[in-house]
């Protein structure tokens, strides 16, 4: 009897699929944990703008009726923000769709994409999905892009160039110069993918805003979202920012409907949340201060972070992602993004942070 699996590309069969943060309803279902921690998934603890809660409060009557498929409203928002035309504007159900549809569109066998080891999990995933390989480049000092040797990765089979800044695990950003030296040497087949999920907490001057080289001259695509900073990540939306060459081919390939009602009418109110965006920043900066400084305490090792995780050397990292759980505390184990003596944690609220540490010299003194 045929399998399933022979009938697909093999890199497709081989796929190990994505695995998210731990939920809090699986560890209290496992453990019986009355209130876990969860500081595994980078999301916003203040929980989602009031102003948008309200927005979908008002929107559920109307939940018989499609969403506007080509989210307009929200694509003229945004693209108000950014001083861009709306065809500029691809609005997402989070930004994994706008790397899967790149991906799809862009990559298929014999052709590649490039980015740094230790990057996002979903760029090697997409790749191998449509059909391609890729190129991961070590990083520099094990935790940064090296830009100037992704450029010398690429190759004439080489379609997408994923750049994550901040990066996610490690937190480590590139900087202007290097950003510039890079945009200098791609050659013009390469569509430039720069991944800004994490953009609002970055306070270096030196910071890359991407969206300033969208000069006609260099496919780029700027991706952002609505699940970090806005507290948004259970309604899935986001966004892409590039030519409306590649803004048509993006819309040619998605899901219709792809953004839901509530994902649209609650973007629209967050986006005009001003009080919650800063509260959220102001959380994140004194939560990483009390982190670094607990753990420099402790003797943690550390990534310097510009977003809102911190990548920690614990030893055996999975082991204290177990013995974690079982004091009711969720963060992420590294070893598939080929950290295994590290973990990712999330900046929660004060307390949710000091539990953390807490347990972590518990777990860590034995």
């Amino acid at each position: 009897m045929i399998k399933a699996d022979d009938l697909v590309l093999p890199p497709v069969a081989a796929l190990n699929p994505y695995e998210p943060g731990k939920p809090i309803e699986e560890l209290q279902r496992e453990l019986g944990i009355g209130e876990p921690v969860k500081l595994a998934s980078n999301e916003n603890p203040l929980g989602p703008s009031p102003r948008a809660v309200a927005a979908i409060k008002s929107a559920l009557a109307e939940l018989n009726r499609y969403p506007d498929g080509a989210s307009y409203e929200l694509r003229r928002k945004i693209a108000e923000r950014h001083r861009v035309t709306p065809d500029h504007i691809f609005a997402a159900g989070g930004s994994v769709e706008v790397l899967n549809l790149l991906a799809f569109l862009f990559i298929r066998p014999g052709l590649n994409s490039v980015f740094s080891e230790h990057a996002f999990a979903i760029y090697p995933l997409a790749t191998l999905a449509a059909g391609g390989s890729y190129k991961a480049v070590p990083a520099r000092g094990g935790y940064e892009h090296d830009l100037d040797a992704i450029a010398d990765a690429i190759d004439v089979n080489t379609r997408l160039a994923f750049l994550g800044n901040p990066n996610n695990p490690t937190g480590t950003i590139y900087r202007r110069a290097q950003w510039r030296r890079f945009l200098a040497r791609v050659p013009e087949h390469v569509v430039i993918v720069a991944d800004e999920a994490y953009f609002e907490f970055v306070r270096d001057p030196e910071y890359p805003n991407s969206l300033e080289d969208h000069d006609g001259r260099r496919l780029i695509v700027t991706m952002r979202t609505f699940s970090k900073i806005f507290g948004l990540a259970g309604l899935r939306a986001g966004y892409a920012v590039a030519n409306p060459g590649i803004v048509r081919l993006l819309n040619n390939v998605r899901q219709p409907f792809n953004v839901t009602s509530l994902a649209q009418v609650a973007v629209l109110a967050a986006m005009e949340d001003r009080a919650h965006i800063e509260r959220t920043l102001e959380v994140n900066a004194q939560g990483m201060t009390y982190l670094e400084g607990e753990f420099r305490r402790l003797g943690i090792p550390f990534v310097p972070s510009h977003a809102n995780f911190i990548l920690t050397e614990v030893g055996d990292g999975r082991a204290v992602y177990d013995a974690l759980l079982r004091k009711g505390v969720i963060v992420r184990p590294m070893d598939g993004y080929g950290y295994p003596r590290h973990v990712r944690i999330s900046v929660g609220l004060p307390e949710e942070n000091r539990r953390l540490v807490e347990a972590l010299e518990q777990v860590l003194a034995r």
